[in-house]
């Protein structure tokens, strides 16, 4: 083991793995759910009144009510009610700090899903085991770790096959979730829009399908012949379908329809980005990590006052928002929904269409929580989902290392050395937030056409939107009308020669 975390002072003994593994737990138990405990969520003058966050807080799970299921079908498996949780590890081929951030990380994710965090088990184990993902003999400590904590879920930090939650449900007696499904829980929370809501049941359904689950007798559906002797013959039997069939085929119906209506609903989007081409109207978005502080950068350069809070997926239903830069020229700015590690591909899927704005894109501000303990580690898995999200990588890229307020500077300089497009600001504060409004203008890309043409005052309109999306070199008012000197798209410099007036 190279792992520093197993250095001792001389003469102490060496720790083992499982001591190690068991202060990774504790840290993380101290602290559990940064998201939600680090001090609450903290807002600035740029992000308004903020109306949405009420509502948002009024749609916390409410503790008490019964996680009893007597029939996992698709509507008890989305309405899933986390509540009081173990987190269940595997440290594999790293180390233990990367374990204990991807542990932090969970943490955070159950909490913002509404549920409290009780316990955790970390297994030092290099892959997992294919029957019950920890091992038999670890199954069966988490089993009494969940009854003496009184939990009533487990939660797991990786995808579980349909096989290995079976039976570990089987083992613990409790409702065992994975990373997936956590995430897809919170987003279900979270969104808000029509095309929104489709997409994360979409994802839903796509992860629930391989993983329906008998419960008893209750699932059958079929019967026949003297069925169990109770003098019930012909007549009786069952249309040839168990419920899980039935359920399944009910799925596939319905995961048919959504993807229909978001078909449907990819034309409105795909007319906005068009009319915005057609202005010549430059488009920046912002992405990056979940609880990056993409929403509060948004509401620091537009005003917008989009909803801030300090927890994962908050912002789900991508934002669109006017923008100016320092001379003037008009530019759109996307907040869009967050990454996370291992992003499950179901969400990757149902949520194309809004990943489009990234593709779509002249430029993309990448923000990156400096303050966080593994910012390289958020750095590459955003740009692992880019890599999936086609000409998204050919986009020119800014990397925006926010909260500089919090994070150490050896972290920023070390960033910095890593990044060379990159910029440091703090959406809270301010700091940097000058530089990089330049920046964002130097990089937009400008008008090609050069124009010098006299402008009728009749159309004070062609004026205006040169203004707004040109580069004007001069400007000369005359008896006959106004005198340009500019650079504008192609589009706009065709309406310009044909409205002048030839001159002697």
């Amino acid at each position: 083991m190279n792992d520093p975390q197993h250095t001792t002072r001389e003469g102490d003994h060496p720790r083992t793995a499982q001591e190690v593994a068991d202060d990774v737990v504790a840290r993380v138990l101290a602290r559990a759910g940064t998201a939600l405990q680090a001090g609450g969520t903290v807002h600035s003058t740029y992000d308004g009144d903020q109306l949405d966050l009420e509502e948002r807080s009024s749609l916390r799970r409410v503790a008490g009510l019964s996680t009893e299921l007597e029939d996992v079908t698709e509507v008890e498996y989305r309405r899933l009610r986390l509540e009081r949780v173990v987190l269940v590890g595997l440290w594999g081929s790293g180390t233990a700090q990367e374990a204990e951030v991807s542990l932090r990380e969970l943490a955070a994710l159950a909490e913002t899903a509404g549920s409290q965090v009780l316990d955790g088990l970390l297994q030092h184990r290099r892959t997992p085991d294919p029957g019950t993902y920890l091992g038999s003999g670890k199954a069966a400590e988490l089993a009494s770790v969940v009854a003496a904590a009184g939990a009533d879920t487990v939660v797991v930090d990786g995808e579980l096959a349909p096989s290995q939650r079976r039976a570990l449900e089987d083992i613990v007696r409790v409702k065992v979730i994975d990373r997936t499904a956590l995430i897809l829980d919170i987003f279900a929370q979270h969104a808000k829009s029509r095309e929104g809501k489709a997409q994360v049941e979409l994802a839903q359904l796509e992860y629930l399908l391989p993983r329906l689950r008998g419960w008893g007798e209750s699932m059958s559906r079929q019967a026949g012949g003297q069925v169990g002797g109770a003098g019930a013959g012909m007549g009786s039997r069952g249309p040839g379908e168990t419920k899980i069939e039935l359920d399944r085929r009910r799925i596939r119906n319905r995961m048919a329809k959504l993807r229909r209506e978001i078909a449907a609903m990819q034309p409105a989007r795909q007319t906005k980005r068009a009319s915005r081409r057609r202005h010549a109207i430059p488009s920046v978005a912002i992405a990056g990590y979940t609880n990056a502080g993409k929403s509060s950068l948004l509401n620091r350069l537009t005003n917008a006052g989009v909803l801030v809070e300090n927890a994962l997926f908050a912002t789900l239903d991508p934002t669109v928002r006017r923008a100016e830069t320092a001379d003037g020229r008009v530019y759109t700015l996307a907040d869009t929904v967050g990454f996370v590690r291992a992003l499950p591909h179901q969400l990757v899927e149902a949520f194309r269409s809004t990943l489009e704005e990234v593709a779509d894109a002249d430029l993309i501000l990448h923000v990156v929580d400096a303050s966080h303990p593994d910012p390289e580690g958020q750095i590459a898995a955003v740009r692992h989902v880019f890599a999936d999200i086609p000409g998204a990588m050919d986009v020119p890229e800014i990397v925006v290392l926010n909260k500089a307020d919090l994070a150490a500077p050896e972290a920023v300089a070390r960033l910095r050395s890593r990044e060379v497009h990159s910029v440091v600001v703090s959406a809270h504060t301010g700091e940097g937030i000058a530089e990089l409004q330049e920046l964002i203008a130097d990089q937009l890309p400008r008008p090609g056409v050069s124009v010098e043409v006299l402008i009728p005052y009749d159309r004070g309109d062609l004026v205006s939107r040169v203004h707004e999306h040109g580069d004007i070199d001069s400007e000369e008012h005359t008896p006959d009308g106004t005198v340009l000197r500019a650079r504008v798209d192609a589009g706009l410099a065709a309406e310009l020669q044909a409205a002048a007036v030839r001159r002697a």
